[in-house]
């Protein structure tokens, strides 16, 4: 089955829907390095991300038959927001609690813009898998998935003030832990 740009997403939920056999290797192939990469923002260790992304593709073939297309990238969007809630949820299992967030005020500290120029996309998600879980999560949610904090909140099981507050440090965070990589290089 080839998986084009412009009929990738249609072609592949048709070829499900009629029962071909290629149909789950061939989304795999299509988006396994796509949603490893989504994954990975979440869950730093890699025998732990390949456990998530097991569970998530389980989802995914499982309930395929019931996702309704709309559009090109919907597909995508919807196999994405499995992967995050798989990883959110593999966090919460692996702590056993709820995700820990510190709901103290922030110190006065400026705010930071992390400065990304000269730096590859693998380097900046590398510098976010090292923020600590709960910076990890909120920073990934909101910069990169573009929820709003309410969301973030409901999804995490804290308060909307948490998530803002959370954020800006771990912007805060990551703009130190880059100008720290950049005097390194």
């Amino acid at each position: 089955m080839n998986l084009s740009r412009t009929t990738g997403e249609k072609s592949l939920l048709k070829a499900f829907q009629s029962g071909d056999a290629s149909a789950m290797d061939t989304l795999f192939r299509a988006y396994a390095g796509y949603l490893s990469g989504v994954g990975s923002r979440y869950v730093v260790d890699n025998d732990d991300l390949k456990d998530v992304l097991q569970e998530s593709f389980i989802k995914i073939f499982t309930h395929i038959g019931s996702f309704h297309y709309k559009g090109e990238g919907s597909l995508k969007a919807w196999m994405t927001r499995i992967v995050v809630n798989e990883s959110l949820a593999f966090i919460r299992r692996k702590k056993n609690s709820p995700l820990s967030f510190d709901d103290k005020e922030p110190p006065d500290l400026p705010d930071e813009e992390p400065d990304t120029e000269g730096l590859s996309p693998e380097t900046v998600i590398e510098l976010i898998r090292q923020l600590p879980a709960g910076y990890r999560e909120v920073i990934n949610l909101y910069a990169i998935e573009g929820h709003s904090h309410k969301e973030i909140a409901q999804m995490l099981g804290i308060k909307p003030d948490s998530s803002a507050s959370q954020f800006h440090r771990a912007k805060n965070m990551l703009a130190r832990m880059i100008k720290e990589f950049k005097n390194k290089i």
